[in-house]
C-alpha cells in the first residue's frame, strides 16, 4: 500500500509539472530554481522535457490504480533516474548552485519513484 501510495503521490505531482511546462513554459522556466541558470528560455526544450514528465507521471499514477501496470511505471522511474543522474553529475562537477533544491525535488523522488514503480511483496501474491 505504500507504494502505491507512493506512486501517485510522486506521479500526480509529476504530471502537474509538466502540464505546467507544457502550458506555461515561460512562467515554469522564470519561477523554478536554477532553472534560468541553464542558458536563454527555449520553448521547444521546456515543451519536450514537460512532455517527458506528463508522460511518466502518468505511468506512475497508472500504477497506483492498477498495480498490474508496474512495468509503465518503470519505464517513466527511469526517465526520473536518468534525469537524476545528469543533477548528480552537475553537482559532483561543481555546476550547481541548487545542490539542496536538486536533491530534494529532483534526485531524492527520482529514488523513490524506482522504489514505488516495483510492486510488493504483497501486491506479488495477489495479483
Amino acid at each position: 500500500m505504500m507504494k502505491k501510495g507512493l506512486a501517485a503521490v510522486i506521479g500526480a505531482i509529476s504530471a502537474a509539472n509538466g502540464l505546467l511546462m507544457l502550458i506555461a513554459g515561460q512562467e515554469w522556466f522564470s519561477s523554478t530554481p536554477g532553472v534560468a541558470d541553464t542558458g536563454p528560455y527555449n520553448p521547444h526544450f521546456v515543451a519536450d522535457v514537460g512532455a517527458a514528465y506528463l508522460i511518466a507521471g502518468l505511468a506512475l499514477l497508472a500504477r497506483a490504480l492498477r498495480p498490474q501496470w508496474w512495468p509503465a511505471a518503470v519505464a517513466g522511474a527511469l526517465f526520473f533516474v536518468a534525469h537524476a543522474l545528469i543533477h548528480v553529475a552537475g553537482i559532483l562537477g561543481g555546476h550547481s548552485h541548487h545542490a539542496a533544491f536538486e536533491t530534494a525535488l529532483v534526485i531524492l523522488p527520482a529514488a523513490l519513484s524506482l522504489f514505488a514503480a516495483f510492486p510488493s511483496a504483497r501486491e506479488k501474491r495477489h495479483a
